[in-house]
């Protein structure tokens, strides 16, 4: 099993998994984003620490590929929830980016194709699940499906209602067939969000990232929050648990998801695959040869 560096042990003085996990406490309206829960460091001390982590991260992820090579079917999905500009893309680039591409399985879910509207609204999801010994990522996920939905009207809620009880039971599921859920809701203040819908106006090479809807979701941030708190309420499980970050600041939410990555990839206990050959015999093959 990976160690804590001594940095990292000195510079959160509660682990991120145990300070960031949603509670029957959690109030969407009362996040102060002003705050990095756990973290005593600065922003320099971040970035170094960044590196040191994504190193621990790189060496357990391959553990992860390894036994799925040989035939291990366990595997960690990483689901990032949040508005636009909330980071979820700066985290696959700056977290996810850190490992081997080979062993990441990486999903993004927009608006339904007509294909996708033709099933039921986990067909999609499924169709994307990672595959043994991989690290899933979904930016966006089957939450839109109570996120959007609900703040938009978009279907009525004896629709949208029962799909809590429908989530729930299919990550049952899918923690039942050995994959570690670990849910991500990211948080930006409408300050914050306002500077970087900004940045994207004032910069030619930001134009692509750039949705004139964004602006017209601000206006719906009340009904947001009112729709993620009852998402936490209702799907908040001992098994598929959700973990509630700032994102004001970037380098605090991305060093966040890596001690969250850190933290399920070692709960797996890992080891390296035994060979399934005679090494002595290999060896010798090889001097031989």
């Amino acid at each position: 099993m990976a160690k804590h560096s001594k940095k990292s042990t000195n510079l959160w003085s509660t682990p991120a998994a145990q300070i960031l996990r949603a509670t029957d406490d959690t109030r969407v309206e009362e996040i102060d984003f002003s705050l990095t829960p756990g973290f005593e460091g600065t922003k320099v001390d971040a970035e170094e620490l960044l590196a040191e982590r994504g190193e621990v991260l790189s060496a357990l992820q391959e553990k992860l590929y390894a036994n799925g090579r040989s035939g291990d079917l366990r595997s960690i999905l990483l689901v990032l929830q949040g508005m636009d500009t909330a980071g979820k893309g700066g985290m696959v680039r700056h977290v996810i980016g850190l490992v081997d591409p080979q062993g990441v399985d990486l999903a993004s879910f927009g608006v339904p194709t007509k294909e996708e509207r033709e099933h039921h609204y986990l067909w999609r999801i499924r169709n994307q699940l990672p595959g043994g010994g991989k690290i899933g990522v979904f930016d966006r996920s089957h939450y839109e499906d109570v996120l959007v939905v609900a703040v938009h009207n978009l279907v009525p809620r004896q629709v949208w209602e029962p799909r809590f009880d429908e989530i729930n039971a299919f990550e049952k599921e899918l923690v039942d067939e050995g994959t570690l859920i670990v849910k991500v809701a990211l948080f930006v203040s409408p300050e914050e969000q306002r500077v970087r819908l900004q940045e994207r106006l004032d910069r030619p090479d930001k134009y692509w990232k750039y949705n004139p809807g964004d602006v017209t979701e601000r206006g719906f941030l009340p009904q947001y929050r009112l729709a993620y708190q009852r998402v936490i309420d209702r799907t908040n499980t001992d098994y598929a648990p959700w973990h509630v970050i700032q994102a004001d600041r970037k380098w605090y939410s991305r060093l966040a998801v890596i001690e969250l990555l850190i933290d399920a990839l070692e709960r797996l206990e890992l080891d390296w695959p035994a060979a399934d050959f005679d090494v002595e015999v290999e060896k010798q093959r090889l001097a031989n040869s």
